[in-house]
């Protein structure tokens, strides 16, 4: 079933040109593109390249899977002092060098591609094609807003935390561990009242849903239920565990347990690319900026320079910008200082298109069913002095 999942993912879905090419046209503009990826191993098929890039699978077999000594972490947790932890989390620095792809900015998949691409447009004798725009209203890309609430102090400043997104006129999705703490049902509704929405972040938080897959399918109905409940439409796994089989189990649109790269998290890798993309049955909203705890606390940030960055190179290839900032951490003076700054800086942008997850999730899967008939925005990419250029 593994190949299965990216199959809604290749060049061919991704450009949706507004061009008769066979598959075989496609297989062989995407060979003569491989080179860019700088992988040992030769081209073998899209479909197989779907998986070692979207499915993580240049990681090893082992990709998602806990180790013995990880589960026995995850035990002993509760009892190992927090101090002790974050140390434990800033060792994980020291191996930047020798993480498999780049961090924080990662591009070789992205100029796959483009060159993909503009190997069609050579092959076929053409300057220029169109295809269906990458994002509503003209937005040359799309940015969007998560917050992953871990304890209950994070769920207090939940309302706060609201409050400062719609003062600088965004909304965002807020991830809520379902049995970990109190949570006001009344605080779910109201979020969902003004704009934003709810997601659910685990169970426990505990690093042990993911031990098996018996055990994850002994809690997945549970954690159904708690979607019906709160009205939601998607799940981000405690910790980014992730296991996209395993999450075709429960009833979500979208999923939030992957990113485009991180060395930091307990299951480091990345999917190397910042649109979303289709997994099975869901689509999977890859967070894309640098997580708020890594940036100051792993990293020693001051200021959202590297968020900021980040934004700037997601422009350039017309992609989505998904941040993920904890209630939890933002009750850390600094890193609100840092946040706040953020916002104010996009809000003074006018170049993106903002949307809660949710509709940046569903106008993906519409894109992805378009025919051309259907498409009401066009944008066009065209060969420039050897190169692609998009035109939003």
């Amino acid at each position: 079933m593994m190949n299965n999942l990216w199959i809604k993912n290749t060049p061919a879905d991704f450009w949706k040109l507004d061009l008769q090419v066979s598959p075989d046209e496609w297989e062989e503009a995407a060979r003569s593109a491989y080179p860019i990826l700088e992988r040992a191993q030769p081209f073998v098929s899209v479909s197989a390249l779907m998986e070692t890039i979207l499915g993580e699978g240049q990681f090893g077999e082992s990709r998602w899977k806990l180790s013995p000594s990880r589960r026995l972490y995850y035990e002993l947790k509760p009892y190992i002092p927090k101090g002790l932890v974050r140390a434990l989390r800033s060792r994980g620095m020291k191996h930047d060098a020798q993480f498999l792809i780049h961090f924080p900015i990662e591009d070789r998949y992205l100029r796959f591609l483009w060159k993909t691409a503009e190997c069609v447009l050579t092959n076929k004798g053409l300057m220029s094609a169109r295809f269906p725009a990458f994002w509503p209203e003209r937005g040359q890309f799309a940015f969007a807003l998560r917050h992953d609430v871990e304890a209950e102090a994070g769920c207090r400043a939940v309302r706060e935390l609201a409050s400062i997104d719609e003062a600088h006129g965004f909304r965002s999705v807020f991830n809520f561990v379902a049995e970990r703490y109190p949570i006001d049902r009344m605080l779910i509704g109201e979020l969902q009242e003004r704009g934003h929405e709810v997601g659910v972040h685990g169970l426990r938080h505990d690093g042990k849903e993911f031990f098996s897959k018996a055990q994850f399918m002994k809690w997945a109905p549970r954690a159904n239920d708690v979607f019906a409940e709160w009205k939601s439409v998607t799940f981000c796994a405690p910790l980014t565990h992730r296991q996209p089989e395993w999450l075709q189990a429960l009833n979500i649109e979208y999923d939030q347990s992957f990113f485009d790269t991180d060395p930091h998290e307990p299951m480091p890798g990345g999917v190397m690319t910042i649109f979303p993309f289709i997994v099975g049955k869901f689509v999977e909203m890859p967070y894309t900026l640098i997580q708020d705890h890594t940036l100051r606390m792993l990293m020693h940030e001051t200021t959202p320079r590297l968020w900021l960055e980040k934004v700037d190179f997601i422009r350039q290839y017309h992609g989505m910008a998904l941040l993920n900032a904890h209630p939890d951490y933002l009750l850390n003076d600094t890193l609100m200082d840092i946040y706040v700054s953020f916002l104010r800086a996009m809000q003074q942008r006018s170049d993106y298109w903002h949307a809660v997850p949710r509709e940046v999730e569903r106008w993906w899967r519409r894109r992805y069913d378009l025919a051309g008939s259907d498409v009401q925005d066009w944008s066009c990419i065209e060969r420039v002095d050897q190169q692609l250029t998009v035109r939003v």
